[in-house]
């Protein structure tokens, strides 16, 4: 029997697999729907963007460049000297993100099909015990 990190890790190469497959069908990466998804949570500027996901500029220009190029997102530029850029998601975006969405849901009910309630609760509690045990290991 593995044990509980070495399962962890495993599970979540296996939940990764599926999700570069689902995202794929939609034509993004993964990195890509991640973005999309803050998009449409508000931060719609490179410096917004790079603040919550935590990415350095030259990564997120050229995500947001190909999101650009695949017309899942438009820009705006604003401001006196017109630098600012101002993303929004377009309709194919839109429509990316809620497939994809939809896909993982269909994918997550599969995987728990089985699970009573009770037992998928008591799992996030645990993982969530897990989270906070590992952030503590990492504080120290």
């Amino acid at each position: 029997m593995k044990s509980s990190l070495a399962a962890l890790a495993a599970t979540a190469k296996q939940q990764t697999t599926m999700l570069k497959q689902i995202t794929k069908a939609q034509g993004v990466t993964v990195a890509e729907w991640q973005l999309l998804l803050q998009l449409q949570a508000g931060y719609n500027t490179q410096e917004k963007l790079a603040t919550v996901m935590q990415l350095d500029t030259s990564t997120l220009s050229r995500q947001l460049a190909s999101l650009v190029k695949k017309e899942r997102l438009s820009k705006e530029a604003v401001g006196r000297d017109r630098r600012q850029l101002i993303y929004s998601v377009t309709p194919a975006g839109t429509t990316a993100v809620e497939a994809i969405n939809a896909a993982y849901e269909e994918y997550e009910a599969a995987v728990f099909d089985k699970w009573p309630q009770d037992e998928q609760n008591l799992l996030r509690i645990l993982l969530n015990r897990l989270n906070k045990s590992v952030d503590r290991t990492l504080e120290a």
